[in-house]
This record gives structure tokens, C-alpha cells and sequence, in this order.
């Protein structure tokens, strides 16, 4: 298995466990726990993923991938300086 369809699987994954919810929920609620839990190179990664077309990611996973911003940090995450 690839390392994007590993990611794509995890997201699926955790989109189909909020599912129950109602999809605009179901799609929050994915995107949250991209935030919260992805670290800052899975969920660039999973973005580059979509950039490129998004296989296999299912509608809720890939709503909420499409919501991640460019760089979405949580609360006591590590930023880079840069340089």
C-alpha cells in the first residue's frame, strides 16, 4: 500500500465513523479530526493527493479533505519557522 493510500483509507475510515451524523456533520466532523490528529505532513500530503485527482477518497472523506486549509495547525502544534 502506498503512503497516499494509506492516507485515503484512514480518511475514509474516519468519514464513514461520522457517517451516522448527517453528511454536512459526517464532513465537519472528518475535518476536525484531520485538524486535531493528522500531523502537518499527512494532511499536506492527503491535500497533494487531491490535487492530483483525489482516487479513491469516498464524498464525505473528500469534503472534508477540500475544507483542510492550506496550513491548519491545532492548538500546542509546532509551527515551522521556515528558512
Amino acid at each position: 500500500m502506498t503512503p497516499p493510500d494509506k492516507l485515503v483509507m484512514m480518511a475514509n475510515q474516519i468519514a464513514r465513523a461520522f457517517a451516522h451524523e448527517g453528511e454536512d456533520r459526517a464532513v465537519a466532523c472528518t475535518l476536525d479530526h484531520l485538524v486535531k490528529f493528522w500531523a502537518p505532513t499527512m494532511r499536506a500530503d492527503i491535500r497533494a493527493h487531491l490535487a492530483q485527482g483525489g482516487e479513491g477518497l469516498l464524498p464525505l472523506a473528500r469534503r472534508a479533505v477540500e475544507g483542510l486549509p492550506a496550513t491548519a495547525w491545532p492548538k500546542g502544534e509546532d509551527r515551522p519557522t521556515g528558512g
